[in-house]
């Protein structure tokens, strides 16, 4: 026969039990609620501004490379963007068009949104380095026995499972952006570039320039996130609000 104190017991340890489940499946579904519509925005690390000009002068030549090693390409998507803004597209003789459209889209991938952040705070042509990972280890201890365990390992495991089925993940693209444009006046240019090279060092080479031409450069975060999102889903959206950005300079 039981007594009444182990019944008690008992009792308690189902409903903590219980009540771990019960938390780690509303934290779920709170995600699940908070980030099931699709949220793209982009930022620049610094604006560009370009003086108006007449309706002859608006022609540009792009030049649009990807090397992020995923299926990227917006060269279309920006011709088409900058077409519906009035702008004649070169496509044969670059040093005819009145600006020169250079970028270059340099790494997409499942990112932390802070990190990502900390990438476009390093502005135009400098590495792309990302800290570590830091993850923290939550444990349940006390006094009260094998009952507290068992609600530790099943509250585990339970979060475990819907952490599994349900997560916001953020896809981010980097973009180095750099508009030239043609001037009467000469023009003296300095640019700055880093390398990450095999051994963890960064190459900084710097380059001064004198000519009729007018260097004007950004980066570009664009993040997509949403619940359970896949980068097949990411891709599109994070081009057309990286297409809607860049044409929105000129």
């Amino acid at each position: 026969m039981i007594s009444l104190t182990s019944l008690l017991n008992h009792l308690k340890r189902i409903a903590l039990v219980c009540s771990v489940l019960s938390l780690t499946g509303c934290a779920a579904l709170t995600t699940a609620i908070k980030h099931r519509n699709l949220n793209v925005e982009s930022e620049m690390s610094s604006t560009i501004w370009l003086d108006p000009v007449t309706s002859q002068q608006k022609t540009v030549y792009i030049q649009a490379k990807n090397t992020t090693g995923k299926d990227i390409n917006i060269q279309s998507k920006l011709t088409k963007a900058l077409q519906q803004k009035g702008y004649q597209v070169i496509t044969n003789n670059p040093s005819s068009a009145q600006y020169w459209l250079q970028i270059n889209t340099l790494k997409f991938d499942k990112m932390d949104p802070n990190s990502a952040k900390g990438l476009l705070s390093k502005g135009y042509g400098d590495a792309l380095v990302t800290g570590g990972t830091i993850a923290g280890i939550a444990a349940v201890s006390g006094s009260t026995g094998r009952g507290i365990g068992a609600a530790a390992l099943a509250g585990g495991l339970a979060s475990t499972i819907a952490n599994s089925l349900v997560s916001n993940v953020n896809y981010s693209l980097i973009t180095d952006v750099r508009v030239v444009e043609k001037t009467k006046n000469k023009v003296k240019n300095r640019e700055k570039s880093s390398l990450q090279n095999g051994s963890g060092d960064t190459l900084t080479s710097i380059s001064e320039t004198e000519s009729n031409l007018k260097r004007y450069q950004t980066r570009i975060l664009t993040n997509a996130n949403r619940v359970n999102l896949t980068i097949e889903r990411a891709k599109e959206p994070i081009e057309d609000d990286l297409v809607k950005t860049v044409s929105g300079i000129f």
